[in-house]
């Protein structure tokens, strides 16, 4: 978990949804197992009621998950994109589209760790290659290192979110 002095770069999109999410853990689904235990505690033996049990070990996986959740917002540092100055470059918030040597393309954008998913081209900012583009400009050519090798990828655009009014 980061320290107070090393912050963690989140979208204002990424930290809506981590805070939705926290908001339907304690609103919504913790209360109802509480629920759910409360019910069957009052049915006897506790040693042998599935009920008790499955609801007591799955309050304490949404309690792990709340605890992470608030410690992530805690030590988040919301970067909007569409505020980057400089455009021309990419920076944290950047969508970028890439070519390798074989001409196939591919668009990713670059958000906070904790917010990335590789199958909506969202990259997280410590990845190998977020690093490698960080700073490049269209046409400059950027060698990712990966578990299969090293991968050479062309900045072909580089586009940021509008500003929100």
């Amino acid at each position: 978990m980061p320290s107070p002095d090393n912050t963690q770069p989140i979208t204002p999109a990424g930290l809506a949804a981590l805070k939705a999410r926290y908001d339907h853990l304690l609103g919504k689904e913790r209360p109802e197992i509480v629920e759910i235990v409360s019910w069957a505690a009052g049915n006897g033996d506790r040693s042998e009621n599935g009920d008790y049990l499955y609801g007591r070990k799955k309050m304490r996986e949404i309690d792990r998950e709340l605890a992470f959740l608030a410690k992530v917002m805690k030590f988040a540092k919301v970067v909007d994109p569409s505020q980057q100055p400089d455009k021309s470059r990419v920076f944290f918030g950047a969508t970028v589209t890439i070519a390798d040597e074989d001409g196939e393309e591919r668009t990713l954008t670059i958000v906070g760790d904790k917010e990335q998913d590789a199958g909506k081209g969202l990259v997280g900012w410590s990845s190998p290659i977020a690093r490698a583009l960080r700073g490049a400009q269209v046409g400059d050519l950027r060698t990712v290192r990966l578990p299969g090798g090293e991968k050479e990828w062309e900045v072909m655009a580089i586009t940021y979110p509008k500003k929100v009014a």
